[in-house]
């Protein structure tokens, strides 16, 4: 199976669910269907069609990773950012940072491969995951990100963002990254 919305029936939480959750909480988004996407790369030939002049936009990816100690976290970075592992691990405190599973995926975020969005909180919340976002959301006015499916992509305000947050109970931290 896919990542697409072709298969969100499958999810804990489909997309079409989670995006009416959106507006049942008065937070606002703009919803571009495009082809799936699976890497930045992808997600780069389609963002000309998102574009908004004078928009100060944060374009994500997303690492869904385990510790050594079997703890999960979701780290958002600024799409192009690169990231050092074992670097991040010691600024964390924690050891042994690798990928997650498309299982353990499935089971703590509720999305497959290709589809990790900050969004998936709505389900990692209650699995314990850790969220780490860039700070250079700080300087962004919106955010792109998937709902959950990857031919969808949301724009949101940085400030309903964090609104979805404490919806769900979630703390996000803010991630300081050379």
């Amino acid at each position: 199976m896919d990542a697409s919305s072709q298969f969100q029936d499958t999810l804990p939480i489909s997309s079409d669910a989670l995006l009416a959750q959106l507006q049942g909480w008065g937070l606002d988004y703009m919803l571009h269907e495009h082809v799936p996407l699976r890497t930045v790369e992808d997600a780069k030939s389609v963002e000309d069609a998102m574009e908004v002049p004078g928009e100060a936009a944060f374009r994500v990816k997303n690492l869904y990773l385990r510790d050594k100690k079997k703890r999960n976290y979701l780290v958002t970075l600024e799409q192009d950012r690169e990231i050092d592992l074992k670097a991040l691990g010691a600024q964390l405190g924690v050891g042994g940072l690798s990928f997650g599973s498309p299982d353990r995926l499935m089971q703590t975020l509720g999305v497959r491969p290709g589809a990790v969005t900050p969004l998936a909180m709505i389900n990692g919340a209650q699995n314990n995951v850790r969220f780490l976002i860039d700070a250079a959301v700080k300087g962004a006015d919106r955010i792109y990100m998937h709902p959950l499916v990857n031919d969808r992509t949301v724009a949101m305000d940085v400030a309903d963002l964090w609104g979805f947050f404490d919806r769900v109970g979630v703390s996000a931290e803010v991630l300081e990254v050379s």
